[in-house]
């Protein structure tokens, strides 16, 4: 017996490999959105299936090892083990993995932003951006869930936070939660900035932000005019941009 072919030993060491970083750094996650205070995680990682899968490749790579120091054929069903894993945790996952967005954090938190600022055009006047709650809150209630959780919590709904005589984006968080919009109007009430409270596009982890890509804020502009014109206007971009553009801002076009 002369044991198994050297490409059945490397194949085992590379699904062996990619079964530690995925599953391995999904349980690194579990444990640690529990006691972030916000983590920007789309879906919440599982410590019971991150578990089982690192439970189940360590069985396989002691029959493989076994079979390895006894020299057993390269026909040992042993062999397979891992790389039969690998396939059977990429294929559940892909089967749990249907219907969750494809969007990350980063990209969710700009369409929030986006679609807030093209559903308060509608109700804009010809003097001033809307400013009653009674009119705003539906706007933010149709926006979904944030990308966003608490202490390992999904955030469930966004909120709003209107901030008077501003003189350009929020930068400051204190005292909202993520998934807050911040809603900062200018002192004449001709136009808002719109912000959102979460973390950095560049970070998973750590408090409360105002949303940022490359240090600088994220935001769309509600200004006063008639809808028809507003709605004229490009809406803010969907796209990131690339990590050498300077970071800033994209916001609508005068």
């Amino acid at each position: 017996m002369t044991g198994p072919r050297r490409r059945t030993w490397v194949s085992n060491a590379l699904c062996l490999g990619a079964l530690g970083w995925l599953y391995g750094g999904e349980l690194v996650d579990a444990l640690r959105v529990r006691t972030e205070e916000v983590s920007a995680l789309t879906s919440s990682p599982s410590v019971v299936r991150a578990g089982v899968v690192l439970g189940l490749s360590a069985v396989g790579l002691g029959v493989g090892l076994w079979g390895l120091l006894r020299q057993r054929p390269e026909g040992f069903k042993g062999y397979r083990l891992l790389p039969i894993l690998l396939v059977g945790a990429l294929f559940l996952d892909l089967v749990l993995s249907e219907g969750r967005s494809p969007l990350d954090a980063p990209a969710q938190a700009v369409v929030a932003l986006r679609e807030f600022q093209e559903a308060a055009r509608k109700h804009v006047t010809p003097e001033a951006v809307p400013l009653d709650a009674r009119v705003l809150q539906p706007l933010v209630a149709a926006l979904g869930t944030p990308p966003y959780r608490e202490r390992g919590v999904q955030v469930t709904a966004y909120a709003l936070q209107v901030r008077r005589d501003c003189e350009g984006p929020a930068r400051d968080a204190s005292g909202a939660r993520p998934g807050t919009l911040l809603y900062c109007v200018s002192q004449d009430g001709k136009q808002a900035w719109v912000t959102l409270v979460g973390l950095p596009a560049e970070v998973r982890w750590g408090t409360p932000a105002v949303f940022t890509i490359g240090g600088e804020p994220r935001f769309s502009l509600v200004r006063a005019g008639s809808p028809e014109e507003n709605g004229a206007e490009p809406a803010i971009e969907l796209e990131l941009p690339e990590a050498d553009s300077g970071g800033e801002a994209t916001s609508p076009s005068p």
